[in-house]
């Protein structure tokens, strides 16, 4: 018979976030494919696992070169666990090869499901999350950036990408060039860990902010393309970002939100606030 890949999802920054299932199948596991040995035995050692399988290095310079002896291991019963430096393989990391190539060989592929850097940021930023797209990391060169930006213009889910710290001044930039400078984002740094930090904001000023440099892991939500704007009066609008307040949000966490469902411009919410404020008693 033959064995099992098994897809292992890492903390993203916190040990105590993994399950008992993840610890199991590391002790037990006849081989484990990591990308990073240090980062494996430091996971190990913070869960208190002592693991007796075969260790082997699965990186992106030596993913094909590994396939071969994976899949052997397989076709003998072996279960192969699979662990990338943090979140789910095969999600902007290692994996995608290995899965497929087992699915063609018949192998059963499952997971310990666990933490993913998308999803965390997604459900943090306070963009809608009904409807979401993953584009992964933005290219390198700036003019391939800008295109690729502007191929997703008119995108109405909202969006999530991976950027490195020190290009994501850059990327913000020209993502307010292609979006609108008040398009709607959140950067989300070194989620789950000791410095996390989630900065929101419309893009232009998200990009002031990042080019005073930034560090650590980066995960961007960028909300989607609106409709049409919707039609609304001042005073409507006033009355809904009041009705944000009431319900505990402040007043700039109100506008942003009327401005996200409305897909108004930011200066246009805040003009109707300032006619339609209250007299003073």
């Amino acid at each position: 018979m033959s064995g099992r890949l098994v897809l292992g999802g890492a903390p993203l920054g916190q040990p105590g976030d993994v399950g008992p299932r993840l610890r199991e199948v590391m002790a037990s596991a006849d081989v484990l494919a990591v990308e990073d040995t240090r980062r494996l035995h430091r996971l190990a050692s913070d869960l208190g696992v002592t693991f007796t399988g075969r260790v082997v290095t699965f990186h992106e310079s030596v993913e094909k070169a590994r396939l071969p002896g994976l899949l052997s291991a397989l076709d003998d019963g072996a279960t192969v666990l699979l662990l990338t430096d943090a979140g789910m393989p095969s999600v902007s990391d290692p994996g995608y090869t290995l899965v497929r190539a087992a699915i063609e060989a018949g192998v059963p592929v499952t997971s310990v499901p666990g933490p993913s850097a998308v999803t965390t940021a997604l459900a943090v930023s306070g963009l809608p999350v009904d409807r979401f797209c993953f584009e992964g990391f933005l290219p390198r060169r700036g003019g391939e950036r800008r295109s690729a930006l502007a191929a997703l213009a008119d995108e109405r889910r909202t969006m999530v990408f991976f950027e490195s710290p020190h290009r994501l001044a850059d990327a913000l930039a020209d993502a307010a060039a292609a979006f609108g400078a008040d398009r709607e984002a959140a950067v989300c740094r070194e989620l789950t860990k000791t410095y996390e930090e989630i900065r929101r904001g419309p893009l232009a000023e998200l990009a002031e902010w990042a080019a005073e440099g930034v560090k650590g892991e980066i995960t961007l939500v960028v909300a989607g393309a609106t409709a049409a704007p919707v039609a609304l009066e001042p005073a409507d609008l006033a009355a809904a970002v009041a009705a944000e307040e009431a319900a505990g949000a402040t007043r700039k966490d109100a506008i942003r939100a009327i401005v996200v469902r409305t897909g108004l411009p930011r200066r246009t919410v805040y003009d109707a606030v300032v006619a339609h404020k209250p007299p003073q008693a």
